[in-house]
Parts: structure tokens; sequence; C-alpha cells
């Protein structure tokens, strides 16, 4: 988890206490629930007692790979990052929380002390220490130490698997915020993935009148529809076929598409948004499927189109918790799938993430 920790076969414990478990993945395919030794408790902290954690692809791709993006896991890691729990114990400076409380985890330490911490863009720190990214240890616990500052209280009316998702939730409340979506700007919707559809859900619930999802999987178009899409559209991966897909996806808009979501992130993808997106729109590149793209860039340049990026989040978790209590975004359909926290479990848990089909967001209960 963020304040470090390790693994130990010893069984004594401060005043007798449980031993604490974690899902330590130890190599390709290979994840172990093992011990996992919790850092001292500093004046700033608390201890959460994990009740909620959802799988996130990047997970899978850590499981799978043992890598995702730049990153590369080289000794054994805690797996995790989307988590939600009940605190258990309080640092001595620790005034807003106190034990029992229910809070959602912002996963991320950033230095604080770096230029874009200090500009206010502190999920772009060069420093931060994030949840599951090596080398730092991940939530799938029992319990983790975290930073006070870091866990929010949720409301009564707000279960702690909806808190868990307020990180994948947090990624497309950002996006929106960085494409400036309001109540007058029409929004196309690339990939029905599970960030797909929080994207969906942030652009309704900041007030986009017409919102189109496409996919190339019937099961994820029905899943967008279900929770609100206006139109969906059905697309291939074959480039031949873009033009008829983009002019596909104008009629389902029946205007102009002001911003549009990728949330894959592959050349045919980020071609498609770039072809259908409005003069003077804009692309939000979210998925980050290829690290490298060609895409025609050139006449969306000449029509205007901004393309802005993502990466994570920052300031999200009181406006997700607001959105979730006040009803604007009901996260609970995209939970398709629930675990205990046994050895058998985690790995049939993941198995499932991995395979996709209509299973959108896998979640433990421990």
């Amino acid at each position: 988890m963020g304040k470090g920790g390790q693994s130990a076969d010893g069984e004594a414990r401060e005043g007798g206490e449980q031993e604490n478990k974690a899902a330590w993945l130890i190599g390709v395919n290979n994840l172990k629930i093992q011990t996992f030794n919790l850092p001292r408790l500093g004046p700033n902290d608390v201890r959460i007692k994990i009740k909620a954690v959802g799988i996130c692809g990047s997970d899978v791709h850590y499981l799978k790979t043992m890598k995702c993006g730049d990153y590369e896991v080289k000794e054994p890691m805690v797996i995790g990052h989307e988590c939600a729990g009940i605190v258990d114990v309080v640092g001595s400076e620790v005034k807003h929380l106190v034990s029992g409380d229910r809070v959602a985890l912002e996963p991320g330490i950033s230095c604080a002390k770096c230029h874009q911490c200090k500009g206010g863009r502190y999920n772009l720190c060069p420093d931060m220490k994030f949840f599951a990214t090596p080398p730092v240890h991940g939530s799938l616990a029992n319990q983790i130490v975290h930073p006070a500052d870091l866990c929010f209280k949720l409301p009564e009316n707000v279960s702690l698997e909806e808190g868990a998702m307020c990180e994948p939730l947090s990624v497309g409340v950002h996006a929106c915020r960085r494409a400036n979506v309001t109540s007058e700007t029409t929004v196309l919707i690339i990939g029905a993935g599970p960030i797909g559809l929080v994207s969906m859900l942030s652009a309704r619930a900041f007030g986009a009148p017409r919102i189109v999802i496409v996919d190339m999987d019937d099961q994820r178009l029905a899943m967008g529809k279900s929770l609100g899409a206006d139109e969906t559209v059905k697309v291939s991966t074959k480039a031949e076929d873009l033009d008829d897909e983009v002019a596909k996806i104008k009629k389902a808009m029946k205007s102009e598409v002001d911003v549009t979501f990728d949330c894959v992130g592959f050349s045919k993808t980020m071609s498609t948004a770039l072809a259908a997106t409005g003069p003077g729109g804009k692309v939000c590149l979210v998925g980050m499927g290829h690290s490298m793209m060609t895409v025609p860039l050139t006449p969306a340049a000449a029509r205007e189109v901004d393309v802005v990026g993502i990466f994570r989040y920052k300031n999200t978790w009181p406006l997700c918790i607001e959105f979730l209590r006040s009803g604007k975004i009901d996260v609970k359909p995209l939970i398709t799938h629930r675990f205990g926290f046994s050895q058998k479990e985690v790995e049939d848990a993941f198995e499932t993430s991995a395979r996709g089909g209509n299973a959108i967001k896998v979640m433990f209960n421990l």
C-alpha cells in the first residue's frame, strides 16, 4: 500500500491482533494471499480495514505480463487500488475522521513540493506513490495504512462498494473537466468498457444533453444504452470501415459532436474521434491502448479540433461522492461480479475480469 509494508511469515502481532493478509503479485499469472506487515502509523495517517476492492484493467495487465505502460513489477507487490473501507485507528493529528467511519480512498500520494503539485496538478507529480504501481504496494488487503487527507468519509446512503467505484469514476469526472463538458455539450464516447461507461455517466452528470456511445461488442453497447446513452453505434476494427462509421455516428448525434472521449486509445479509435468531432470541438484521449499512433491530425487541426489528454485525476473524490449521494450517478449496475477474499476467489475474480464478456466491474468484498 501507499505507505510501504512488507511480506513476512511471522505470526506475532501487536496486542494479539489478527494477522494482516494481502494479495501479492508474485509472477505472471501468480497471485498469492500472504502476510502483509504494515508500517507504523504516522500522526497524520489512518489504519483502514479494507472492505471493498475493484479490479482495474491495469491490475489484469500486471497479472498477465508484470507490466503496464512504462511500469514493470520487479519484485512481489500487493495488487489493487480501487478501494474503500472502515477506519480502525487514527493518528494523533487526525481530526476529521474517527474509528468506525466508512471512507473511500484516493490511491495516490503526491510529494506536495514539486512544480506540478504546487501548481495544483498533483496527478502529474513525478514522485507520485500510487497503490499497486511498482514498487508501491496496493490495497487488496485486510488492512492498510494511508494518509488521512486521502480518505473521504462516505454518506450513509453510499455503500462501501460505491465508495470503491469513486476511483474509476474519478477518471470520467476528470475527463469531463478537462474537456469542459457542460449542459450545451454533445458527447461521443468511443469504447463501452468500464472507463467508457463511467465517462458516459460523468458526462450526463455534468449536463451533456446528448450522448452517443460506440463499441464493437453488442453486450457492452446494450449496457451503455441501459445506463442512459441516447444512441449506440456498432463499429469494427477495420480501418476501411471508418468513413461509414463516422457517417453513422454523425447521424446518431443529430448535430455536431462537441466532445469525443476516446476511451480505447488505438489508431482506429483516435482516427474515428478526430474525424467525427465537429469544428472547434475537443477530443479527449482517455484510453492508452497504443503508445504510438498514426492518425489524420492535419484535417482535424484545420477544423480547430483540440486534442487533450488525461492522466488519472485530481481533486475528484468530493464531487464523485456528491454525485453518488444525490443519485445523479448510479454506479451499482456496473458491478457485475462479486468475490470474497480467499486464494481461490482471488484467482477466479482476476480470471473473470480478464475474460471480459459480460464482466464490467469485478468487486472483492472483504
